[in-house]
This record gives C-alpha cells, sequence and structure tokens, in this order.
C-alpha cells in the first residue's frame, strides 16, 4: 500500500486516544515501511488442458493492494504431484503485470500439476504465501485417470470469536471444514451440553463447503460439545474449549457504513488500560487506548477505507495480545471498476465474426480479455482476481472456491465466518515487537541482471574500460562502454530482452592482446528452490480400465488440441502477428529501429518526431522545456543557466543518440533534426549503474551512426558473450474466418475464442475485441481485469452474453 494511501488512512487515529507510539506501533510502522508484502494471481485461458497443449496465463502482482512497484521479474514453474519440476520460466513484469505461457509435454501423465509462482522478494518471507495453483492435465494415453476425490474423510473445527470462551458472554462460533478431498455442499451442526446429549442447544447449517456458524452463551462448569454431520452419514464430534470465569472477549460487526467493535468481560479489575489496533496490509488504521475501552462501543468508519481484511488486536498494558479478530471491510458494497460493453455485435453462427467495445476509461492503462464458449469453465470461477486480491493472497488455508464471497450474489456473512476461523500470518505481534524481523536474503534485480568479471592474463583488471558490441539487425553496431570497479568487477542492470543476445568486447587499450582477456558472466538473479510440500486436490488416480472412453470434455480438448495444431501450421507469420493483436506500428518500429538492446525500457513513453505531428516542439529552443508537461513525474531545474531534467525528483541522464551528453549540449539540438525522443522511467542497461533513476534519450534522424562501429566485420574478430534473457511467450493464435487458409479447418471445437493479455486502453476511444465463433456457442463468457492504481480499485467483469 502506498504512502498516499497510508496518510489518508491514518486520520483515523484521531478517533482514539494517540499519543506516543508505543512497541506495537513503532514495530508495525518498520515492517510495513520495509518488507512490503507481494502477492499474485494467475489468470489461465482456460480451467483444464491435455498434454501437449500450450498454458498461457496473466499475471497481476500486488503490493498490499495496489499493484507492486517492488519486483520487475516473475519466476514461474511446474511441477507434477510428486515435486518433480518439469519447467522453469522467468517473464517480465512492467507495472506489476506480466504474462507468459509454459508448453505442456506431450508425454505428460494425466493427473494433477501445480503452477508455482514467485518473486525473489518474495522468497524472504514465509513460502506458503507464493502461489502454488493447481491444474488438472488430461490424457487418454495415461494407464490411469482423474477421478473426484470424494471419499476422503473430513474434520471440522470450531472456533470462539476473539479466540475467547467466557462465562455469561454471547459468543460467535465460526465452523470450519478441511478435507484432503472434497468437503460436503450440504452439512449440519448443533450444539449439546456433555451431561445432557440428547438435548440440543442451538443448530445451524453450514453455509458452504467451508463454514458455517452459530451463537452459544456459556456458564462456568459446563462442557459443551459439538455434533457436525453430512448427508452422506458422516459425523464428527468435537468438544469446545472450556468455559472461562474471567477474560476480555472481542465482539465485531462489520457493515457498508462501519466496523464496529466492542470489548466484553468478565471479573476484570477496574481502572486497567487496554488498547486496541486495527490495521490493513500491514498497516495502522485505527488505534484506542483508555482505561475506560470496556465501557463503551467504537466504531471505524469505512467510507475512506478500501475493500479488504482488517484485523483488530486487543493489547493489555504490558503489550501482550489478549484477543485478535479478522473482518471484511465493507462486506456488501464491493469497490469495483466494471467496464462498459458496447457495440456488441453478436452472432451465434458457426465461425462467424463477432466482436464488442470496451468503453474509454482514462485512469485504466489497459486490460486483459478472455472471451471462452458461454458453457466452458475458467480458472477465475475458483479464484478469481478479487478472491486473491482480497482473501487468498493473505489468507493460504485451503478454501474451497474462494471466488463465491466476491461474485455479485455473495454471502457476506460466510465471508465473516471464515475470516473469523483465521489468523493473520504475514508477522507474529510478539515477534515484530522484540525487534526480530524477517531476513533479507534475496533483493529484487531490476529485470535481468549480469555480474561480469574482467581478467587480464588470469589477474582482475581493474578500473579497466571495456567496449560491449552489438550487432543489431537493420540498426548497424551499437558500441557501449563500461568500466571494472577496483576488483574487476562490473554489473549489467536492467536487460530487457527476450531469449539469447550475443556481443563482442575488446578493452579499450589496444596494447593488450585480446588472447589474454578473458570475461566471465553470470547471473544475478537465481530460480529459488521449493521446500514445501503441495497442497492437497481433490482428485486422486485410478486405473483405467481398457474399455474406459474419454468424456465429453476429454473429446473435446482432443479436437481442438488437433485443430491448433492445424491453426498454427495455415497462419503465416505475418497472418499470426496479426491475428495476435500485435501489429507494429509506426512508432513502435521506430523505436525499434533506433534503439539499441540496452536502451530498452518496459516503462517508458517515445514521442514519435517522424510520424506523429509533434510541430509545437519547434517553438521551444530546448527540447526539454517542451517535454516538462508531457511526461508525468518530469520537471526541470536550472543550473547555471542549463535545464537539468529530474523524474520524480532524481536528475536522469541524457544521451544522444545512445551517446551520453551533457545537458548544457541539449539546446544545440535543432527540433527539426529529432526523429524521436523517449523517456525511460525505469532501469535499463545502458545506465551501467547509473540507469536506476531513467533516461532521456534524444535520436536524431541519422539515429544509429552516432555511436555505432561501421566495419561490420569487427565483432566477428572478436570474443563473443551469449547472454539468456527473459523467456519468449509462444503466440496465442486464433483463426480468421472468411481468410482461405482457415476456411479448410474441418472442426473446430475451441473453447478459448479469444486470449489478449495485454489489450492497450485507448485515451480517445474505446478498445475493440474481435474474436470469432467456434462450431457450437450460443453464449460467450467474456473476463476483462486490469487494475485502476488511482482510485486503488480492480477492474472486473465476468458475465456471459449472447
Amino acid at each position: 500500500m502506498s504512502k498516499k494511501l497510508i496518510s489518508f488512512l491514518l486520520v483515523l487515529i484521531a478517533l482514539g486516544h494517540f499519543r506516543a507510539q508505543d512497541k506495537a506501533e513503532k514495530a508495525l510502522e518498520v515492517f510495513s515501511e520495509k518488507y512490503p508484502q507481494e502477492k499474485i494471481h494467475l489468470v489461465f485461458n482456460k480451467k483444464n488442458y491435455i498434454a501437449g497443449e500450450n498454458l498461457w496465463f496473466k499475471s497481476f502482482v500486488f503490493d498490499g493492494y495496489e499493484l507492486s512497484p517492488v519486483s520487475t521479474s516473475l519466476f514461474v514453474e511446474l511441477y507434477d504431484s510428486n515435486k518433480i519440476q518439469i519447467s522453469k520460466k522467468i517473464f517480465p513484469l512492467v507495472n506489476g503485470q506480466g504474462n507468459g505461457n509454459i508448453m505442456l509435454p506431450e508425454s505428460m501423465k494425466e493427473g494433477i500439476y501445480y503452477v508455482r509462482a514467485y518473486t525473489t522478494w518474495m522468497a524472504n518471507f514465509n513460502e506458503d504465501f507464493q502461489t502454488l495453483r493447481p491444474i488438472i492435465v488430461y490424457n487418454p494415453s495415461s494407464p490411469q485417470k482423474l477421478v473426484p476425490d470424494d471419499h476422503e474423510k473430513w474434520t471440522a473445527s470450531a472456533y470462539p470469536e476473539s479466540g475467547t470462551f467466557i462465562d455469561g458472554i454471547n459468543t460467535k462460533f465460526a465452523v470450519r471444514l478441511q478435507s484432503k478431498g472434497l468437503t460436503p455442499s450440504d452439512w449440519s451442526g448443533y450444539v449439546v451440553d456433555a451431561e445432557k446429549p440428547d438435548v440440543k442447544i442451538t443448530s445451524f447449517k453450514g453455509f458452504d463447503q467451508n463454514v458455517g456458524a452459530f451463537s452459544l452463551t456459556p456458564k462456568t462448569g459446563k462442557k459443551y460439545r459439538l455434533i457436525v454431520n453430512d448427508t452422506k452419514g458422516n459425523q464428527q464430534t468435537l468438544d469446545l474449549p472450556s468455559v472461562s470465569d474471567s477474560g476480555i472477549h472481542l465482539q465485531v460487526t462489520s457493515t457498508n457504513e462501519a466496523v464496529k467493535f466492542s470489548l466484553q468481560s468478565k471479573n476484570i479489575a477496574p481502572g486497567t488500560v487496554y488498547k486496541v489496533i486495527a490495521m490493513m496490509s500491514n498497516q495502522l488504521v485505527f488505534k484506542v487506548k483508555s482505561v475506560k475501552i470496556l465501557e463503551q462501543s467504537y466504531s471505524i468508519p469505512t467510507n475512506q477505507l478500501i475493500n479488504g481484511i482488517l484485523q483488530l488486536t486487543v493489547f493489555d498494558e504490558k503489550e501482550n495480545v489478549l484477543a485478535q479478530r479478522l473482518c471484511f471491510v465493507q462486506p456488501d458494497q464491493l469497490k469495483i471498476k466494471k467496464p462498459a460493453l458496447q457495440s456488441l455485435s453478436l452472432n451465434e453462427a458457426p465461425r462467424a465474426s463477432n466482436s464488442f467495445t470496451i468503453g474509454q476509461s482514462p485512469d485504466d492503462e489497459g486490460y486483459s480479455v478472455l472471451v471462452l464458449d458461454g458453457n466452458s469453465e475458467s480458472s477465475e470461477d475458483e479464484n478469481s482476481l478479487l478472491s486473491t486480491l482480497w482473501l487468498t493472497g493473505d489468507i493460504r488455508s485451503k478454501i474451497y472456491t474462494p471466488a463465491q464471497y466476491f461474485t455479485p450474489n455473495h454471502n457476506s456473512e460466510a465471508l465473516d465466518a471464515l475470516l473469523l476461523t483465521e489468523t493473520w500470518k504475514r508477522f507474529d505481534w510478539k515477534t515484530i515487537m522484540a525487534g526480530t524481523y524477517p531476513t533479507i536474503s534475496y533483493q529484487p534485480q531490476p529485470y535481468i541482471s549480469y555480474k561480469g568479471k574482467v581478467s587480464i592474463q588470469g589477474k582482475p583488471a581493474p578500473n579497466t574500460a571495456m567496449n560491449l558490441l552489438f550487432n543489431m539487425p537493420d540498426k548497424g553496431i551499437k558500441l557501449y562502454q563500461v568500466k571494472t570497479d577496483a576488483n574487476g568487477f562490473f554489473s549489467l542492470r536492467g536487460l530487457i530482452f527476450e531469449d539469447a543476445i550475443k556481443f563482442s568486447y575488446q578493452l579499450n587499450d589496444p596494447k593488450i592482446p585480446k588472447e589474454q582477456v578473458q570475461v566471465i558472466f553470470q547471473p544475478d538473479y537465481a530460480f529459488i528452490p521449493f521446500k514445501g510440500s503441495l497442497p492437497s486436490s481433490n482428485y486422486i488416480l485410478a486405473d483405467r480400465a481398457a474399455e474406459d472412453q474419454p468424456t465429453a470434455e476429454v473429446k473435446r480438448y482432443m479436437v481442438t488440441k488437433s485443430t491448433q495444431s492445424s491453426i498454427n501450421e495455415k497462419a503465416t507469420l505475418i497472418e499470426e502477428v496479426k491475428l495476435i493483436k500485435s501489429a507494429k506500428d509506426k512508432t513502435r518500429e521506430l523505436n525499434e529501429k533506433l534503439s539499441g538492446p540496452l536502451f530498452q525500457g518496459a516503462n517508458e513513453t517515445v514521442f514519435d518526431f517522424v510520424n506523429d505531428n509533434n510541430n509545437s516542439a519547434q517553438g521551444f529552443q530546448n527540447v526539454l522545456q517542451w517535454l516538462q508537461g508531457r511526461v508525468a513525474g518530469l520537471t526541470l531545474e536550472m543550473d547555471m543557466g542549463n535545464y537539468i531534467p529530474k523524474l520524480r525528483g532524481s536528475t536522469v541522464s541524457i544521451y544522444l543518440d545512445e551517446m551520453r551528453i551533457d545537458p548544457s549540449q541539449v539546446s544545440t539540438i535543432s527540433t527539426s533534426d529529432i526523429a524521436m525522443i523517449k523517456v525511460i522511467k525505469d532501469y535499463f542497461a545502458g545506465g551501467f549503474g547509473g540507469g536506476g533513476g531513467g533516461a532521456i534519450a534524444i535520436y536524431t534522424r541519422r539515429g544509429g551512426i552516432t555511436g555505432s562501429v561501421s566495419n561490420s566485420t569487427v565483432p566477428s574478430k572478436l570474443k563473443q558473450i551469449t547472454l539468456n534473457g527473459f523467456d519468449k511467450e509462444t503466440p496465442f493464435v486464433s483463426p480468421v474466418y472468411g481468410n482461405d487458409n482457415f476456411n479448410s479447418i474441418s472442426q473446430d471445437l475451441r473453447t478459448t475464442l479469444y486470449w489478449n493479455p495485454n489489450l492497450q486502453a485507448q485515451p480517445k476511444e474505446p478498445s475493440t475485441v474481435q474474436f470469432f465463433n467456434n462450431d457450437e456457442a450460443k453464449s460467450y463468457k467474456v473476463i476483462i481485469m486490469g487494475f485502476d492504481s488511482k482510485n486503488y480499485t480492480p477492474v472486473y467483469y465476468n458475465e456471459s452474453i449472447k
């Protein structure tokens, strides 16, 4: 959660008796500032797969309740049920979002597999908070098949509100079901006095497959038992906690207007000072400390809070934790920005063209769009973007279909009961108040980073200048210079490229023979071994009989797999690029033509002086003046008569045709000579240690000549190095019916009709989605996701349309 959000949350503290910070508040402030908590949501292009298919995914990485600025690389791994790693890949994150694919090998046996996703920063904390998503992979040729595990026994646990059960105080209990397989959907329970087992004191019916609730006012000396039954005759009996004759009980009610709480007590000495702290995402939002706290109720207004989990903790005078409670803020008033679908042109005829537009929204940076056959299931049906953001990203216990708690017809009473069974596990109060915080072993590196060491005749080469030469198609040879430190080391940070990149190197000193020079590179990032256990699934493997036939779903996947192979073969490269909606526009082509590999930034703003009308720049003597106001966060300061550009308060370097220049030289550049200006707001490798604050790169209409090596044979005469970058995503290809290349496809049963993880929002016009029907669909399931960073609000649409 950003500091901007903190500023208006802390206003609520004035409702309490706030004095100097105590130990808990200080510890919480340190933890919040120094240990941001990332969590990841993955959405797949469909729910289940067949061996030999591609799995495409989109990732959202959050820090609390906003997109995370911490990490720029996402590590994705695939495991089988025996925890054997099948695949591992790394993908870039831009403003907390990324996408990619995993090829599921043809040889995979039918079973449950697990997609693990994490950032290096997340590896510093409890491994349970990393993302582990089970997927079903079918394979009709496997000797075993998957069947639902509905024979596994379930267990029930009872949780009194705030963890206390005190004589004479009415207490709400939540009953939680857990199982390695499926829990029952229809179940109930009742409470009896152990001495009178035939008399029911209270009864209840489960809300869902996770939880139920009841209330009970206990009496000292009584022993209470809970009996839980399902409709199949299974039963479990458990003793409720012993009744205490003294203590403090925290009661909480969450409504759309406020979170109300009170402290009930029994046999507590008067004059004792208690403190209640409320926090969201590890940040303080409310505090009250008083000797009269037991005498009144309190209300935390929710009009300035966001949706999410609120934790209330009760402390005594010595700051011991007496009671805790989790609840959800505004459970029946979910702040979701729902995109507007417009200009619907739908045709249910086989292979017909369909389209719609997403209404203009200036706050949205872009959307992820998935269109499925209306009868198909999505990974969002079980764990949605909303449930990850607001629930499972911070609650790691097994929850059956957590997405159900944030649908339009959700049961907020069930959600409250679910949270009553949970505790906040991002940190432990006692531990952080003792000054013990997580050990940071992994720092978030900017994109792809490498360490290099230069040696001459086997000895380190300190403070040595070395040239790196990149031979780029259509760009000529780009030359960059690096310098080693006192131990002969240098680093390349913020590299953004896919697959592999080759370059040559030579020392600046021509007297040193190249045979005596050795450069060794090693990645400055690493995949982190998975130490934990895989979660249980709702399926087991059973032997496949010779007469067993594939299910209708598997048959469909088999046909789709064959169809997709035919689609891929028939699509030419040009058509494929067109199909995935990534046709290069002129500005992108210019950027790729002029920019070298070290001047690629994931977060960059490009001004095209060749294809766009930027004539207004000609009215400025210094192009930096023209840039101000056109780039968010860019300011200018005058120093010795020169304009010094700054981004977010940090001075940025200026480059002319990728050669660093002094700010005084910018005024000598005529705007008529400029082909492109690029403002990089993030790490980029061309900065060589100084690239963390970004750059302003100016390219002239002869861009690529300055700073280039004219002799194209030079690299071949030098030693070459190959570095691996991000894994390249396989394009998602859909047919374009009406095109002769696709008309010969015999059968089309695709479940995924459209997949675009990066549909750019248009600033002045709606964004268009076009797709072609399969042979059967009569309705379409449309899922649109994004995030409004200005209002800390998820953008979400998940509905069927006809």
